[in-house]
């Protein structure tokens, strides 16, 4: 079986326009006031490249509105995720980030090391949701992929033969 599978990196943000607007409108239309903390949550969420969790957000977000609070962030995320603008990714070690909603349909990959995304669409995964289905008895409805491994960055850090300021001979 040949799988295809084609590779980006968040799409949606390499665009000249990220949809900062946009999210701001859908916030406001839903009952959110237009706060200094709000927007600048809003920029960093939708000009990241890496999945963000609440801490790494507000830290980012602080460096813009250094009023920020840590109770702001956590209702905006509840509130952007709740208006689809963003989705939650679940780590390996139980834990959670953010990053921004793709649109359409879309598989990711995830940097353990420094959480790079990367999105992938592979739509030869049919054989296998039968197998599973057959196996289980379930009806798939849907499915969320997420693969998680080292960007080729993390991966070329990792196969360097010291650390930096030692030598292969003298650790």
């Amino acid at each position: 079986m040949k799988t295809i599978f084609n590779y980006c990196r968040r799409p949606e943000i390499n665009k000249l326009n990220p949809p900062i607007d946009q999210w701001l409108e859908r916030l406001q239309a839903s009952g959110y006031r237009l706060t200094g903390p709000r927007r600048a949550l809003v920029e960093v969420m939708a000009g990241s490249q890496k999945a963000l969790g609440p801490v790494d957000l507000y830290e980012l977000g602080r460096a813009r509105f250094p009023g920020l609070g840590l109770v702001t962030v956590y209702r905006t995320l509840e509130k952007l995720e709740e208006l689809g603008l963003i989705a939650r990714v679940h780590l390996p070690d139980g834990c959670h980030r953010y990053l921004p909603a793709t649109q359409g349909h879309q598989h990711l990959l995830l940097c353990t090391c420094c959480g790079q995304v990367a999105y992938f669409a592979g739509d030869e995964l049919g054989g296998l949701f039968q197998n599973v289905a057959s196996d289980t008895g379930y009806a798939i409805e849907e499915h969320w992929l997420q693969l998680f491994g080292q960007c080729p960055e993390c991966a070329q850090n990792d196969s360097d033969p010291a650390p930096v300021g030692q030598s292969p001979e003298n650790p």
